[in-house]
């Protein structure tokens, strides 16, 4: 393992490090580029398969890189087939994404970190401790084995991703960023940005962030109460986050990219279901260009929320409708196999009983 250790992660390197470090090694430049392609095109993690490459500089990049693979380990098909799969790493934590097939689209949900910090008191991942970020080698691994699925078992390939597995994005910006680039550069996946969206819980600088980075993906905020007092009892980030925060960051991001943004609210039962709570909701919404997505709670066993009746939330959904807001009523999918919004945690390792 010593050695192993010492051995670079060769997705880590950009195209111009991996050249410079070939040219320190005595090889020639243009190697890293065909490399390069075997990695991130080609979706390459055996060296041995590079075919085009001699045996010699093969044997070469096994003693200097390593490829840090992730691995399914096990999936689960829901019977609204739905696949979840835990995915193992290469330091042997575990996590997990799902591919959520519908008629017109091929989803992929991928997590961005090993657990959360976030303690949402709604979502079974916010009851898991925060190991550590993903690389973005490992976000983008997600998305190749979650299109894998796709293509074996529907014949269909991935249209979207959501950045809405464990974790949260913004708190490992930087790899989040790098693994959009790879997903989207014409020398890897070469997947259009907007099919991609990022989901937050709501951190308003790093909001603000992507808008000075100008990103070209979808953003998405996780709102489900549009008044501080129920926001700060069901997501403690709001407390260093308030509403207005929000809204101060959401209109900087719009200002800078002309993105409208996706508010999702999962309506509880007797908790955020009224129409006062709609008419909230609305008010906030005026703030940016925007739609709305009512997402149906899914119940874990670690909290005792319940989702609202199907009238209060079509109530719900149809007052957002009457204000000219673009309002979705999403139905779960992969409850049965606990692969639904909220759901996403390792049992078998952290899951309290």
């Amino acid at each position: 393992m010593a050695i192993q250790s010492k051995l670079i992660d060769i997705r880590s390197l950009s195209l111009e490090k991996l050249k410079d470090t070939l040219t320190q090694m005595g090889e020639q430049g243009f190697r890293a580029k065909q490399i390069y392609e075997w990695l991130w095109v080609k979706s390459c993690t055996d060296f041995d398969q590079m075919s085009n490459l001699s045996k010699a500089l093969r044997e070469k990049l096994k003693e200097h890189f390593v490829i840090h693979a992730v691995q399914v380990r096990q999936s689960q098909i829901s019977s609204d087939k739905t696949i979840k799969s835990s995915f193992t790493l290469y330091d042997g934590n575990v996590i997990e994404g799902v591919l959520i097939p519908a008629p017109e689209r091929m989803t992929a949900c991928v997590s961005s970190q090993v657990g959360c910090s976030l303690t949402c008191k709604f979502c079974a991942t916010g009851y898991m401790d925060r190991k550590r970020n993903l690389n973005a080698d490992e976000i983008y691994d997600q998305v190749v084995l979650i299109a894998k699925q796709a293509e074996e078992q529907y014949q269909q390939p991935l249209t979207n991703i959501v950045y809405m597995g464990m974790g949260e994005p913004l708190l490992n910006y930087s790899n989040m960023l790098k693994s959009v680039e790879r997903i989207t550069a014409p020398d890897g996946l070469n997947m259009a940005a907007k099919r991609i969206t990022v989901s937050t819980a709501g951190i308003a600088k790093m909001i603000k962030k992507l808008g000075d980075d100008e990103v070209r993906f979808n953003l998405a905020l996780s709102l489900h109460a549009a008044n501080d007092k129920k926001r700060n009892e069901i997501m403690p980030i709001n407390e260093q986050n308030s509403l207005q925060a929000l809204a101060e960051a959401l209109k900087y991001f719009y200002a800078k990219t002309k993105s409208p943004i996706t508010f999702e609210y999962i309506v509880f039962h007797n908790f955020n279901d009224e129409l006062e709570d709609a008419k909230e909701l609305a008010r906030f919404c005026k703030h940016v260009p925007c739609k709305v997505n009512i997402i149906e709670y899914n119940p874990i066993a670690l909290a005792d929320f319940v989702n609202a009746e199907a009238d209060k939330i079509d109530e719900f959904a149809a007052y957002l409708k009457s204000q000219g807001i673009i309002t979705n009523v999403r139905r779960s999918r992969g409850k049965d196999i606990d692969a639904a919004c909220g759901q996403l945690a390792i049992k078998e390792k952290n899951e309290v009983v």
